[in-house]
């Protein structure tokens, strides 16, 4: 959409007197778990105040405080000087508190008017919904906040993610909401999207909303926010004006250390090659892919959404069949026809999307070794533990205990115990597709340091990333792909994210 004719954003908001939503003294505990200690949050009319913290930093259990999800075991909220409870996520919405989320809740088999006005429809005098009035006052709301390409009768499940945001966006606006809490909402957008919802953000500014904004990406942060707030293991460690905060005092209060070198300093020792790709090709997907990989390396690859990079590697993985091509293994031809196959042989695969899984975090690590922790088909749990601590201790996992439901983590934590448990398998070649998305930067420090540390023993790692710093300060040597096919496979001596973005872009350089 073209929203800039249509927004009139003010460029500069004058600091607000008085906090609009202040929460003070707020602790939540959980069984075993401490998950905030006497925090202070405070957002302005008119003003972004972004929440900064690792992964299990308390971030998620605030938000769920806010919107009446949980209820906080001590300490105090206000709304404009007025001490509230907010014991439903009903009574949050009834003082003008609304969440979007990364992944938006909303309703996909409601059109977007009725998911706009659900709870509060406008009424006939004879008490049922006035279609009409309620049509009319969305396509004014989408009107208003420039969104007005999105059909107010479409189904939400219709609308990709982008507009689902703005319906949510819209829904706020419905309710004169004047909290509008933003969770990770640009994690699935493309930098258009982004872009797009930056001058929302603008719009929502200038309307005198009290904007809360939770990113793990600092351009983000410095782009959009005017104040900061920065938890760290479930307390509030600092606070102010982003204009006065440099990036390594941020982080520095978000982890507690100096993360001065983000990417961990090692002398690659790439010895034969381990995994020989040659001819590879799916009907739809990819063609013609070939490469090599060496035991002690760490290969990138790089391309732009669409490429094929997941597709070439789930294919290596036997998650899918390829139409022709080899893939050799220490110099064994394997034909994997399904992942279980590929585990076997030696290749394992920790895709993009980790999801949650129902089960504790011992056992989740265990679940594909269970041949390295039963003798004569009997589970020893003793073993079960030590194959866990031992995993988790390396990619420093912050969990109350072992016996944690996975599900109860924060997402960085989650991502680590699925790394933890393919890494358990002992494999020979480990395919890493975004392994850091989504996670902090201590979080993603962990990850990076225990990457290192894999290969300088000897495993080889394909990590496919999106992320051009991580490509750079990680891999020995880059793959870039474009439209399916291999453009061009670059020495990581001297080279620099202008040529990576060109070769995936296909511009002559």
């Amino acid at each position: 959409m073209d929203t800039t004719a249509q927004l009139t954003p003010t460029t500069e908001q004058p600091l607000a007197p008085a906090p609009r939503l202040t929460l003070s003294g707020i602790s939540k505990s959980f069984p075993g778990v401490r998950a905030l200690h006497d925090v202070s949050l405070s957002l302005y009319p008119g003003q972004v105040t972004a929440l900064i913290g690792e992964n299990g930093a308390g971030k998620s259990t605030l938000v769920k405080i806010m919107t009446g999800i949980y209820q906080p075991d001590s300490g105090t909220i206000s709304i404009d000087g007025q001490a509230v409870t907010l014991p439903s996520a009903h009574a949050a919405f009834g003082h003008g508190i609304t969440a979007i989320h990364q992944e938006t809740v909303l309703f996909d088999d409601l059109t977007v008017t009725e998911n706009i006005f659900l709870g509060h429809a406008p009424r006939t005098r004879f008490g049922t919904i006035d279609w009409r009035t309620m049509r009319k006052n969305a396509r004014e709301v989408l009107d208003t906040m420039g969104a007005g390409h999105i059909d107010a009768d479409a189904r939400l499940k219709d609308l990709g993610i982008a507009n689902k945001h703005l319906v949510a966006v819209a829904r706020a606006m419905s309710i004169d909401a004047q909290i509008v809490i933003m969770d990770e909402p640009t994690a699935a957008l493309s930098l258009k999207e982004i872009e797009e919802l930056f001058l929302l953000i603008e719009f929502l500014k200038s309307e005198g909303k009290a904007i809360l904004f939770i990113s793990h990406k600092f351009d983000e942060i410095y782009r959009i926010a005017d104040r900061y707030t920065v938890f760290r293991d479930g307390e509030m460690v600092g606070e102010g004006l982003i204009k006065d905060a440099g990036q390594s005092q941020i982080v520095r209060m978000m982890v507690g250390r100096a993360v001065d070198h983000i990417f961990p300093q090692r002398k690659a020792e790439i010895g034969a090659p381990v995994l020989t790709v040659s001819g590879l090709s799916h009907p739809t997907e990819f063609d013609d892919i070939g490469f090599e990989l060496h035991k002690g390396e760490i290969l990138g690859f790089y391309g732009l959404v669409g490429a094929g990079r997941s597709e070439v590697m789930q294919a290596i993985s036997g998650i899918t069949r390829t139409s022709s091509g080899t893939i050799t293994l220490e110099g064994k031809t394997i034909v994997p026809k399904s992942a279980a196959d590929s585990i076997d042989a030696g290749i394992v695969y920790v895709p993009e999307e980790r999801g949650k899984q129902g089960v504790v975090i011992f056992q989740n690590i265990s679940l594909p070794s269970l041949k390295r922790t039963s003798k004569s088909g009997v589970l020893r749990l003793a073993e079960e533990f030590a194959l866990a601590r031992s995993y988790t201790e390396r990619l420093d996992l912050r969990a109350s205990s072992l016996s944690q439901d996975v599900g109860t983590l924060s997402g960085g934590n989650q991502q680590k115990i699925v790394i933890a448990k393919w890494l358990a398998t002992a494999p020979k070649v480990i395919i890493l597709d975004e392994p850091t998305k989504g996670i902090d930067i201590g979080s993603k420090a962990a990850v990076h340091g225990f990457m290192a540390e894999l290969v300088a023993q000897g495993l080889s790692v394909i990590m496919v990333s999106s992320e051009l710093p991580e490509i750079l300060g990680m891999s020995d040597r880059v793959v870039v792909m474009r439209e399916g096919r291999i453009a061009s496979v670059y020495d990581n001596k001297g080279l620099d994210a202008e040529t990576l973005v060109k070769t995936a872009a296909g511009i002559a350089a």
